[in-house]
């Protein structure tokens, strides 16, 4: 998944889950318009922590062994 797909299904759970950007921004401790670059695939870079933080907001988890590139 690159960062364009990993954007819109961002947006997509957010949208389903009824919540502005502003909304899941605070809580997951970064600003709207952090969101807003994931989203658009825009963002130089993001920790994994708070990619798995995002994610655990909308009800979903980071797999990690999925994105380890050695198998």
């Amino acid at each position: 998944m690159n960062l364009l797909e990993l954007g819109e299904t961002v947006r997509r759970l957010r949208k389903e889950r009824r919540l502005s950007q502003q909304m899941l921004a605070e809580q997951a401790g970064i600003s709207r318009a952090t969101l807003s670059k994931l989203e658009n695939g825009r963002i130089a870079h993001i920790s994994v922590v708070t990619l798995n933080d995002i994610l655990n907001r909308l009800g979903y988890e980071l797999d990690i062994k999925a994105l380890n590139p050695f198998g």
